[in-house]
């Protein structure tokens, strides 16, 4: 008998040795870490409040959170009182905010930017922490002010701090998110949506391809990531309308970046100007902002999460 129960004891902690053995690793994965860098619409200029004054509220994501005709798509924004809900496994870093991923993390904090549907995206699709480190000013150029060592000339300030607030930031994860613990982390991949500051330029626009691309490889490069995932959305307002030369193009070379031999599987192109909203379902007619409209900056994000979740995905072997 006693033999029994000491053979059913050893079972039992086998058992639960394995059992911790295969919970462990995933506890100690270390935090997928993703920059989203730009200029003002990577900030974010979407509405958050539903102000009457501002096309009554068409356009915001209160009205989009609560409208029946757009409620089932963000319902999983609000949380069962109806407040803004906060994600208890993806973080954001953005200049001077930092916490966990909510509304508030555009331009100002009654804005969204294509933060939100990216960190909803990839938190879905990892069990271990994400950690979005968002670089985003306004009024910025890839030609002068985002300009990568490799395109010659002077290197851009604005990019020079995306290498270096992306690297303090990593460096001193510990210090800026203690929940993280001993986890480490691993830079999994790199979101841009820039270009009107390139688009009304002529010059601007016609060196953006190369640009871009010299961008990529800098990037990669000094953040120390070979492969380094990297999703590029479409500087798309005024949408499917849109009939500028110098607009067309700059969208045409930002999509031939993604095509290049070395970049295959691991740049993705995201078309966004279905996302266009007009002025007269948006809370301003700013459509250098996309209108200000808060359902666009979230498909654009979502958009991005979705072609970064396909790039991270493991490869086959050849």
């Amino acid at each position: 008998m006693n033999h029994r129960c000491a053979s059913l004891r050893l079972g039992f902690c086998l058992s639960m040795a394995m059992l911790t053995a295969a919970v462990a690793p995933a506890a100690d994965k270390p935090v997928k870490v993703f920059v989203l860098a730009g200029q003002s619409n990577m900030e974010g200029q979407g509405f958050i409040q539903a102000d009457p004054k501002r096309n009554e509220g068409k356009g915001s994501l209160e009205h989009l959170a609560k409208d029946k005709a757009t409620a089932a798509k963000f319902k999983h924004l609000l949380g069962k009182s109806g407040e803004w809900a906060v994600r208890d496994d993806v973080w954001i870093h953005y200049l001077d905010r930092k916490g966990k991923l909510t509304v508030g993390y555009g331009a100002k904090e009654d804005r969204i930017g294509p933060e939100l549907g990216f960190g909803h995206v990839v938190g879905e699709a990892y069990e271990e922490p994400v950690l979005l480190i968002k670089l985003a000013w306004g009024g910025k150029s890839l030609a002068v002010d985002f300009r990568p060592p490799s395109a010659g000339g002077e290197v851009g300030p604005y990019y020079k701090e995306i290498v270096n607030r992306t690297n303090a930031v990593l460096k001193n994860l510990k210090k800026e998110f203690p929940e993280f613990g001993d986890r480490g982390y691993e830079l999994a991949g790199f979101g841009w949506h820039q270009g009107w500051n390139d688009r009304v330029n002529q010059a601007f626009n016609d060196e953006y391809e190369k640009n871009l691309a010299h961008f990529i490889r800098d990037i990669r490069k000094a953040l120390g990531v070979k492969n380094l995932p990297f999703v590029i959305a479409e500087t798309g307002m005024t949408g499917l309308e849109e009939n500028h030369p110098r607009a067309l193009s700059l969208m045409k070379a930002q999509a031939a970046v993604a095509e290049y031999p070395e970049f295959k599987g691991n740049v993705a192109f995201v078309g966004t100007r279905t996302f266009w909203r007009g002025r007269d379902v948006s809370p301003s007619g700013q459509g250098y902002h996309w209108n200000t409209n808060a359902e666009t900056y979230y498909l654009i994000g979502e958009a991005m999460g979705v072609a970064m979740k396909t790039l991270c995905e493991p490869k086959p072997a050849e």
